[in-house]
């Protein structure tokens, strides 16, 4: 842990001297905020800050125009449960979003830097190390636009040592300023990220332990003292703060997939997965979260941070440490796999030219996000083996899912049509399917008119719950042939209608 001065020591960095519109110098009296990058991660992040530090000026900057003109409508890019108010209470005030960015660098104290950082799909590390183009430019960017000391955060997710890049950019084209740079990771859960923003288990900070650098890093905890207890505010040095990033998400996919393996045993014993993860987490070295078995996991994060791990370990020689952590990804793209082949088998072998709904695109509920979706990869295979989808999703666009889907497939728009319907409401999905496909936990497919459902599908109506979300006993009951993740139906529907313990998600 890295030992800070006391807090009034850090207030020295809100006077510093900057040149004004007029050309002359002034000092800043007024904490001045920017983040470049307005996504997932930029966006909830400083309309918390925002919210909570009314006095601090925050700004989000992006050069995608189009999504700027989102952040200032009243139909924002972004779906996530609490920040169209936030927004909605701090845009105007406190909170602004622009495609000035070099105005936003000039003026703020502190710069975010919260850029996508996908994987290699090219050269050295293609498929595994994170692509850093955009990390570099807007090192370049801050460099060109300074007018005074700056510190800068990364809050993008980042290989270990990007700092150490990002430093030597800014340090040659320094014009006479400083930079300190910080790491502060985000540990967001998509669906909920205002409630994780609003009540975070940490808030972690790394910097250099020197008299710049821990001036620095009080001067990001004073930020988040606001509203965050100082003991879950925990500030390391750089390479710790970004390697643990990786991994947590590394840690937590671990999880995922260690119940996902053990899902396909109990498929071939009788055993109920829900029961025995229930069972193991009741257990308080092992505990319950993240022990739920579904078709595998997706999102921005788990697969880009192991895959740098992976290349990580390999960089440095440790082959088998790799070899370990890349089985994670190799489980879930199996796990994929399996549900797919399952429904082959389970519908005579052929899907070909079979109506087949699938509920739910996003990678998790509560979201619009459906980067790395189970979805895209089952939808990929289906449409492969020629059948026909009908998708439902309560916040992911049309657009969004026919542009996600000719990615996958290569396929376009065009061919994409003649195999693809979006529709409304999962009624209209389900209405002459042979199957549906539940992909996405969304609450509203634990509610549906089952009954109403059966008779509008094809007969027999097959169900594959991907998600294990869904009533199995009574769809049972009603006609359904039910198929899920780690369970044997026909026995698990027996075993609910003798109400046993509720398993708890």
């Amino acid at each position: 842990m890295i030992v800070i001065g006391a807090r009034a020591l850090a207030t020295t960095l809100l006077r510093t001297t900057f040149i004004g519109p007029s050309g002359k110098a002034g000092k800043v009296t007024r904490m001045n905020i920017c983040c470049i990058g307005g996504g997932y991660v930029g966006g909830p992040t400083m309309a918390m800050i925002a919210a909570q530090c009314p006095d601090i000026r925050v700004t989000v900057v992006d050069m995608d125009a189009s999504r700027i003109d989102a952040w200032n409508s009243d139909q924002l890019p972004i779906y996530e449960p609490g920040l169209d108010e936030l927004v909605m209470a701090a845009r105007g005030r406190n909170l602004f979003f622009s495609t000035d960015i070099d105005q936003g660098i000039r003026t703020a104290n502190i710069i975010f830097v919260s850029v996508n950082t996908p994987t290699k799909t090219y050269g050295i590390g293609a498929g595994s190390a994170s692509d850093l183009t955009n990390v570099e430019l807007c090192a370049r960017r801050i460099a060109a636009a300074a007018n005074g000391n700056k510190i800068v955060v990364e809050k993008s997710t980042l290989p270990v040592r990007t700092a150490e890049s990002l430093k030597r950019v800014l340090q040659v084209n320094t014009n006479g300023y400083r930079f300190d740079i910080l790491s502060n990771p985000e540990f967001l859960a998509e669906g909920t990220a205002m409630a994780d923003l609003q009540t975070p288990d940490r808030v972690l900070i790394g910097g250099d332990n020197t008299a710049s650098g821990r001036l620095a890093i009080q001067e990001l905890v004073n930020v988040y003292a606001r509203w965050v207890p100082r003991e879950r505010i925990l500030t390391t040095n750089l390479w710790s703060s970004e390697l643990s990033k990786l991994v947590s998400n590394a840690l937590l996919a671990q999880r995922i997939s260690s119940v996902n393996a053990i899902s396909a045993l109990c498929e071939m014993t009788g055993a109920d997965v829900d029961e025995v993860a229930f069972a193991a987490g009741k257990d308080s070295r092992i505990g319950p979260r993240f022990l739920r078995a579904s078709v595998g996991f997706g999102g921005s994060c788990f697969q880009k941070d192991i895959l740098n791990l992976v290349y990580l370990c390999r960089h440095y020689g440790l082959n088998e440490v790799a070899d370990y952590w890349e089985q994670v990804i190799t489980i879930n793209t199996w796990q994929k796999t399996r549900f797919v082949r399952r429904m082959i088998e389970t519908m005579f072998n052929t899907i070909a030219g079979k109506r087949i709904a699938i509920l739910g695109f996003a990678f998790k509920k509560d979201t619009n996000d459906t980067r790395a979706s189970a979805a895209i990869d089952v939808c990929r295979a289906l449409l492969n083996e020629r059948a026909q989808l009908a998708v439902y999703d309560p916040r992911v666009s049309s657009r969004a899912i026919f542009s996600d889907l000719a990615r996958a497939t290569g396929l376009p728009a065009s061919e994409l049509e003649k195999s693809v319907v979006c529709e409304s409401d999962p009624y209209r999905a389900a209405a002459g399917a042979h199957a549906l496909a539940v992909l996405t936990e969304w609450d509203e497919f634990k509610r549906l008119d089952f009954e109403s459902i059966y008779r509008s599908m094809e007969k027999p109506a097959f169900a594959f719950d991907g998600r294990n979300i869904l009533p199995h006993a009574l769809m049972q009951s009603i006609g359904f042939d039910v198929q899920a993740i780690g369970k044997s139906v026909s026995a698990a529907a027996a075993m609910s209608a003798e109400s046993v313990e509720e398993v708890p998600a």
